[in-house]
């Protein structure tokens, strides 16, 4: 019989060493989630392109403080952003080379996979043709213009077995994992309601009429796989995002930020009901999406989305995100740091600020990439798109007038439900869109 003294003893280390194993995979976790340091001493070498190098310049700064990771080829329109790019890279001691093309950048078969930063119009058809190239694709948000093109890339991410992950990059912030892990461990009890806000000051982009593009930028292939347009000088290279051809209004270009995570705190997918208001009450000029805007979306289980969104002002409408559940609230700013308050508004628990994050949001798609493993990504594909599908859903009730019931298993319309025939075929013309005939051919998909 073991002696008092011998039990405790072994016990203790029993203890101490089941402590160092926790700590040990914590530590694994951590680094696999978070991607706070390479995977080995000796990386594995990562070929990749970049296609637009305005937001791309951003993720290329990233990838050029990853180990192993080659930056080949900087895919831009736009000749000085391209030249510039490149120069960048150099800086770094890279040698990347400039494409104006996306096809001559899919077809180099050393390139493993590509980062599409261009505008909305190119992210789904981008997307699609990447996978269907046989690369892994990191596609910033929106994951789509339209729904249809968001379930095209959910089909031809599984066709392809490749990484698709979508950038809402608080996928991987540490503070907003650890704020929704607390959401989900029952911290303010049930959470049945989350409120987006987004605010910031934009100005006037006046009217112009049509124009011949500068020399410096291939317009034909800007437009890419929309039908064409005319230029006008106050289209390209931002204000795209004010113009329903291009772009999907600010709810598209910065409200699923907070939308995402909204849904990701509430687990929901898809909605039952979508509500819209607002307009264009501030400038007349030339942009067609509101600069005030209020969406509300319904879930079963009894919960519910609420977004304000404000082009005019640079006074806070909110925090960023907030939840409110049967036990209290939690309030998450943007950068991850959170507070929670008890049901009499009491503050019982604060974080600080992390970081929004970037960084690991890019390491963890690289780090998928190297493994070829869909299932380490933090924000694949069709959870991008079921994020994106409720800033389609929000427009689509804002530009229609009506009330928009979905299928809560598919996001799609009930389109019985609309009794008005012109609203009815309004719903169902912005599902999707026409596209130009050469980039639909070799999309692949269907009319």
């Amino acid at each position: 019989m073991l002696s008092i003294m011998q039990e405790s003893s072994r016990r203790d280390r029993r203890d101490f060493l089941a402590a160092a194993s926790a700590s040990v995979a914590l530590a694994t976790s951590m680094r696999m989630v978070h991607s706070q340091e390479p995977a080995s001493e000796s990386p594995q070498r990562t070929v990749v392109g970049i296609m637009g190098f305005s937001r791309g310049r951003d993720l290329a700064e990233e990838l050029l403080k990853i180990p192993g990771v080659e930056i080949k080829t900087i895919c831009e329109t736009d000749r000085l952003r391209g030249e510039s790019g490149v120069r960048r890279i150099a800086e770094a001691g890279g040698k990347a080379r400039w494409e104006v093309d996306i096809r001559s950048m899919l077809d180099d078969k050393e390139i493993d996979a590509f980062f599409c930063a261009a505008p909305n119009h190119w992210h789904g058809p981008a997307a699609i043709l990447g996978c269907n190239a046989g690369k892994h694709v990191y596609v910033e948000k929106p994951a789509c213009h339209n729904p249809q093109e968001g379930e095209w890339m959910v089909q031809a991410a599984q066709r392809s077995g490749k990484c698709v992950q979508v950038g809402n990059q608080r996928r991987s912030s540490i503070g907003c994992r650890n704020a929704i892990a607390k959401l989900h461990q029952g911290a303010i009890g049930k959470v049945y309601l989350a409120r987006a806000f987004f605010q910031r000051m934009r100005g006037p982009i006046g009217t112009e009429v049509d124009s011949a593009p500068p020399e410096h930028l291939d317009y034909e292939l800007w437009q890419g796989p929309a039908p064409r347009r005319a230029f006008r000088k106050n289209v390209v290279h931002y204000n795209w995002h004010w113009f329903w051809h291009w772009g999907n209004g600010e709810l598209g270009n910065n409200g699923v930020h907070p939308l995402d995570l909204c849904r990701w705190g509430l687990q929901v997918e898809y909605p039952t009901r979508t509500v819209s208001s607002g307009g264009r009450y501030r400038y007349s000029d030339d942009q067609e999406t509101p600069d005030t805007q209020q969406v509300a979306w319904e879930f079963e289980g009894g919960k519910q989305i609420h977004y304000e969104g404000l082009s005019t002002t640079k006074r806070p409408n909110g925090p960023f995100v907030s939840f409110v559940g049967y036990d209290g609230s939690l309030e998450l700013d943007a950068d991850g740091g959170y507070q929670i308050f008890d049901a009499d508004n009491k503050l019982v628990e604060s974080s600080p600020k992390t970081d929004w994050g970037q960084r690991d949001h890019v390491h963890n798609f690289i780090e998928a990439v190297r493994s070829n493993d869909p299932s380490r990504l933090n924000q694949p594909v069709l959870s991008g798109h079921q994020s994106t599908l409720l800033c389609h859903l929000g427009n689509i009730a804002h530009r229609t007038g009506q009330v928009i019931l979905s299928d809560s298993r598919t996001g799609r319309v009930k389109m019985e439900s609309i009794q008005d025939g012109k609203s009815s075929e309004l719903v169902a013309g912005l599902w999707r869109r026409e596209y130009d005939p050469q980039w639909e051919k070799l999309m692949g998909v269907g009319t």
